[in-house]
């Protein structure tokens, strides 16, 4: 079972570190989206034999299309290498396992061929996402006056309709797939150009656009509604909470593979006694 690990990072390369070696296996390699906002020289004494750097690396801006494009880049880079993946698991750096590689690894050895990613249904059990659908967003662009531009846009044109008649699903932009999926993703997205043009005026696009193509898709069948991570986001916040050692008790039960989020100063001790539930 051989697992390309892509994550993506702008910060804390000791925790990205942590990270990797959590997930160090003679069947893993990892490739490190670093955003281009941050300075790459700090993370680069990790690369080796199984980790390797994206080389076309953009700027990321929370909310918009630049993180499709970054994962979409890395896509391209992971396919380069030619080698064959069974499964390619997005990560960001501040994920962290909560079963032992060995686990991981026999989890995916047992379930080939799927894909895992949160695809709940816009319409009907995810409704609060439709505002990002139905309006427009230029979360994507950095221009003066792009605020007021939006407003003005969305005040006097219709709403927005999903382009190739898509039904949109999604939520979680984390996922586990094949590169089986990755490839029909990349050629949808290369066919149907007009798709691309809409996510890029959607904001949090990286949460329903992976998912929505594979849905759609000749491998709706493949998809398992289920991320694999553990989230917690009772706190409110446009964040999810970061986990400290009072959460341990509920992320060992929560039966998911992975969680975010963490940091070195707040989940130290709870990192560690993660590394000891197995």
């Amino acid at each position: 079972m051989k697992i390309a690990h892509l994550i993506l990072t702008h910060a804390n390369p000791s925790q990205l570190e942590r990270l990797i070696e959590s997930l160090a296996h003679p069947d893993a390699d990892f490739y490190i989206h670093v955003d281009l906002k941050a300075n790459i020289e700090t993370f680069l004494p990790l690369a080796n034999k199984h980790v390797f750097f994206v080389h076309n690396r953009i700027k990321v801006y929370w909310g918009a299309y630049s993180i499709v494009q970054a994962t979409m880049n890395s896509f391209y880079e992971i396919l380069a290498s030619r080698k064959k993946y069974d499964y390619v698991n997005l990560l960001s750096g501040q994920d962290y396992p909560l079963k032992s590689v060995e686990s991981i690894h026999d989890f995916f050895e047992h379930h080939k061929g799927k894909a895992f990613m949160d695809a709940l249904l816009i319409d009907t059990e995810w409704r609060e996402a439709l505002p990002r659908l139905r309006k427009y967003h230029f979360a994507n662009y950095h221009f003066k006056g792009r605020y007021v531009l939006e407003k003005t846009l969305n005040l006097v044109t219709p709403r927005r309709k999903m382009p190739n008649k898509l039904i949109p699903v999604g939520r979680s932009q984390w996922f586990t797939m094949t590169l089986k999926h990755i490839r029909y993703i990349i050629e949808y997205l290369q066919k149907y150009p007009e798709v691309q043009k809409f996510f890029e005026l959607t904001w949090g696009a990286d949460e329903i656009i992976f998912q929505t193509i594979l849905y759609n898709s000749p491998y709706r069948e493949d998809i398992v509604n289920d991320s694999l991570r553990y989230i917690d986001w009772s706190e409110g916040k446009a964040s999810p909470k970061i986990f400290t050692i009072k959460d341990l008790p509920a992320l060992v039960q929560s039966g998911k593979l992975f969680a975010r989020k963490f940091t070195l100063r707040d989940s130290s001790e709870l990192l560690d006694a993660l590394d000891k539930a197995e």
